[in-house]
Protein backbone atom coordinates (compact mmCIF):
# COMPACT_ATOMS: atom_id res chain seq x y z
CA UNK A 1 0.00 0.00 0.00
CA UNK A 2 1.05 3.76 -0.26
CA UNK A 3 0.24 6.68 1.53
CA UNK A 4 -0.62 8.96 -0.83
CA UNK A 5 -2.39 11.55 1.30
CA UNK A 6 0.49 14.20 0.46
CA UNK A 7 -0.58 14.31 -3.31
CA UNK A 8 -1.88 17.54 -4.88
CA UNK A 9 -5.67 17.23 -5.45
CA UNK A 10 -5.48 17.40 -9.30
CA UNK A 11 -2.85 14.77 -9.19
CA UNK A 12 -3.52 12.17 -12.25
CA UNK A 13 -3.58 8.96 -10.60
CA UNK A 14 -2.91 7.61 -13.87
CA UNK A 15 -0.04 9.19 -14.82
CA UNK A 16 1.27 8.80 -11.30
CA UNK A 17 0.74 5.33 -11.62
CA UNK A 18 2.55 5.44 -14.88
CA UNK A 19 5.56 6.73 -13.50
CA UNK A 20 5.99 4.92 -10.99
CA UNK A 21 5.97 1.55 -12.51
CA UNK A 22 9.04 3.48 -14.46
CA UNK A 23 10.55 3.48 -11.52
CA UNK A 24 9.93 0.49 -10.31
CA UNK A 25 11.41 -1.01 -13.30
CA UNK A 26 14.76 1.11 -13.35
CA UNK A 27 14.87 -0.21 -9.72
CA UNK A 28 14.42 -3.67 -10.68
CA UNK A 29 14.55 -4.39 -14.40
CA UNK A 30 13.06 -7.98 -14.14
CA UNK A 31 10.05 -6.98 -14.27
CA UNK A 32 9.96 -5.09 -17.55
CA UNK A 33 10.69 -8.29 -19.33
CA UNK A 34 9.42 -11.02 -21.53
CA UNK A 35 9.60 -15.07 -20.52
CA UNK A 36 9.84 -16.55 -24.01
CA UNK A 37 10.37 -20.44 -22.19
CA UNK A 38 12.71 -22.50 -20.94
CA UNK A 39 14.74 -22.54 -23.75
CA UNK A 40 15.04 -18.52 -24.55
CA UNK A 41 14.70 -17.58 -20.92
CA UNK A 42 14.18 -13.73 -19.65
CA UNK A 43 14.57 -10.84 -22.58
CA UNK A 44 14.73 -7.40 -20.00
CA UNK A 45 13.57 -4.37 -22.44
CA UNK A 46 14.58 -0.98 -21.99
CA UNK A 47 11.42 0.48 -22.50
CA UNK A 48 8.65 0.71 -20.50
CA UNK A 49 5.57 -0.11 -23.09
CA UNK A 50 2.59 -0.16 -20.48
CA UNK A 51 -0.11 -1.90 -21.27
CA UNK A 52 -3.36 -0.08 -19.87
CA UNK A 53 -6.41 -2.17 -19.15
CA UNK A 54 -9.72 -0.69 -19.88
CA UNK A 55 -12.72 -2.27 -19.30
CA UNK A 56 -15.59 -1.84 -22.17
CA UNK A 57 -19.44 -3.24 -22.43
CA UNK A 58 -17.69 -5.49 -25.45
CA UNK A 59 -14.70 -7.12 -22.83
CA UNK A 60 -11.43 -6.24 -22.20
CA UNK A 61 -8.76 -4.36 -23.98
CA UNK A 62 -5.26 -3.69 -23.17
CA UNK A 63 -3.82 -1.19 -25.77
CA UNK A 64 -0.34 -0.14 -25.37
CA UNK A 65 1.27 3.26 -24.10
CA UNK A 66 4.90 3.01 -25.84
CA UNK A 67 8.20 4.27 -23.97
CA UNK A 68 6.34 5.84 -21.22
CA UNK A 69 9.62 7.07 -18.89
CA UNK A 70 10.50 8.66 -22.04
CA UNK A 71 7.56 10.96 -22.39
CA UNK A 72 6.13 14.11 -20.96
CA UNK A 73 3.14 14.12 -18.15
CA UNK A 74 1.50 15.96 -21.39
CA UNK A 75 2.27 13.63 -24.29
CA UNK A 76 0.82 10.68 -22.08
CA UNK A 77 -2.15 11.89 -21.17
CA UNK A 78 -3.29 13.06 -24.38
CA UNK A 79 -1.92 9.21 -25.30
CA UNK A 80 -4.60 7.56 -23.27
CA UNK A 81 -7.07 10.10 -24.17
CA UNK A 82 -6.76 9.07 -27.66
CA UNK A 83 -6.66 5.18 -26.56
CA UNK A 84 -9.48 5.55 -24.88
CA UNK A 85 -11.54 7.23 -27.64
CA UNK A 86 -9.73 4.14 -30.08
CA UNK A 87 -11.22 1.61 -27.56
CA UNK A 88 -14.70 3.19 -27.27
CA UNK A 89 -14.98 3.57 -31.01
CA UNK A 90 -13.67 0.11 -31.41
CA UNK A 91 -10.78 1.17 -33.52
CA UNK A 92 -7.64 0.62 -31.83
CA UNK A 93 -5.12 -0.32 -34.51
CA UNK A 94 -4.10 -4.09 -34.20
CA UNK A 95 -0.31 -3.27 -33.51
CA UNK A 96 -1.82 -0.94 -30.50
CA UNK A 97 -2.63 -4.18 -28.26
CA UNK A 98 0.63 -5.49 -29.10
CA UNK A 99 3.98 -5.97 -27.59
CA UNK A 100 3.50 -4.40 -23.61
CA UNK A 101 6.31 -5.00 -21.36
CA UNK A 102 4.39 -4.74 -18.05
CA UNK A 103 0.44 -4.18 -17.61
CA UNK A 104 -1.44 -1.79 -15.29
CA UNK A 105 -4.88 -2.18 -13.55
CA UNK A 106 -6.46 0.24 -12.06
CA UNK A 107 -9.18 -2.23 -10.65
CA UNK A 108 -9.75 0.42 -8.12
CA UNK A 109 -12.15 2.61 -9.91
CA UNK A 110 -14.76 -0.06 -10.38
CA UNK A 111 -14.12 -0.64 -6.42
CA UNK A 112 -12.17 -3.29 -4.44
CA UNK A 113 -9.22 -3.05 -2.64
CA UNK A 114 -6.53 -5.79 -3.71
CA UNK A 115 -6.60 -8.67 -6.60
CA UNK A 116 -5.05 -11.82 -7.97
CA UNK A 117 -4.46 -10.46 -11.21
CA UNK A 118 -3.17 -12.50 -14.00
CA UNK A 119 -0.24 -12.09 -16.09
CA UNK A 120 -0.33 -12.82 -19.60
CA UNK A 121 2.55 -14.20 -21.21
CA UNK A 122 4.84 -13.21 -22.99
CA UNK A 123 5.11 -10.59 -19.96
CA UNK A 124 6.31 -11.34 -16.50
CA UNK A 125 4.46 -9.02 -14.26
CA UNK A 126 0.81 -7.40 -13.56
CA UNK A 127 0.53 -4.49 -11.20
CA UNK A 128 -3.01 -3.50 -10.29
CA UNK A 129 -4.32 -0.29 -7.90
CA UNK A 130 -7.05 -0.91 -6.16
CA UNK A 131 -9.77 1.90 -4.67
CA UNK A 132 -8.08 4.72 -2.81
CA UNK A 133 -9.49 5.07 0.56
CA UNK A 134 -9.33 7.29 4.21
CA UNK A 135 -7.88 4.17 6.26
CA UNK A 136 -5.76 4.79 9.60
CA UNK A 137 -2.08 4.01 9.23
CA UNK A 138 1.38 5.34 11.18
CA UNK A 139 2.49 8.44 9.88
CA UNK A 140 5.63 9.83 12.15
CA UNK A 141 4.74 7.37 14.54
CA UNK A 142 1.22 8.62 15.64
CA UNK A 143 -1.69 7.35 14.33
CA UNK A 144 -3.31 9.48 11.56
CA UNK A 145 -6.67 9.17 9.15
CA UNK A 146 -4.45 9.54 5.53
CA UNK A 147 -5.17 8.46 2.07
CA UNK A 148 -4.00 4.84 0.73
CA UNK A 149 -3.71 2.98 -2.55
CA UNK A 150 -4.08 -0.52 -2.22
CA UNK A 151 -1.82 -2.19 -4.90
CA UNK A 152 -0.90 -5.84 -6.17
CA UNK A 153 1.81 -7.37 -8.43
CA UNK A 154 1.49 -10.74 -9.99
CA UNK A 155 4.34 -11.93 -11.50
CA UNK A 156 5.50 -15.19 -13.15
CA UNK A 157 7.94 -16.62 -10.59
CA UNK A 158 9.90 -19.02 -13.18
CA UNK A 159 11.91 -15.96 -14.23
CA UNK A 160 11.28 -13.51 -11.80
CA UNK A 161 12.53 -14.19 -7.86
CA UNK A 162 10.97 -12.42 -4.98
CA UNK A 163 13.63 -10.05 -3.89
CA UNK A 164 13.32 -8.96 -7.55
CA UNK A 165 9.66 -8.44 -7.03
CA UNK A 166 9.70 -7.33 -3.57
CA UNK A 167 12.59 -4.46 -4.74
CA UNK A 168 10.03 -3.07 -7.60
CA UNK A 169 6.93 -3.37 -5.59
CA UNK A 170 9.08 -0.78 -2.80
CA UNK A 171 10.61 1.22 -5.41
CA UNK A 172 6.95 1.61 -6.75
CA UNK A 173 6.00 2.87 -3.18
CA UNK A 174 8.74 5.17 -2.89
CA UNK A 175 7.89 6.83 -5.76
CA UNK A 176 3.85 7.05 -5.31
CA UNK A 177 4.58 7.96 -1.86
CA UNK A 178 6.22 11.40 -3.18
CA UNK A 179 3.97 14.25 -2.59
CA UNK A 180 4.46 15.46 -6.17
Amino acid sequence: EADIHDWPAEADVTLRLARAIVAGCKAEPALNAWYLGRDKGRRLHDKVNLGIAMDTEEGLFVPVLRDVGNRSAQDLRQGLERMKADVRARGVPLEELRGQTITLSNFGMFGGRHASLVVLPPQVAIIGAGRISERVVAHNGNPAVRRVLPLSLTFDHRPVMGGEASRFLAAVVADLEKAE
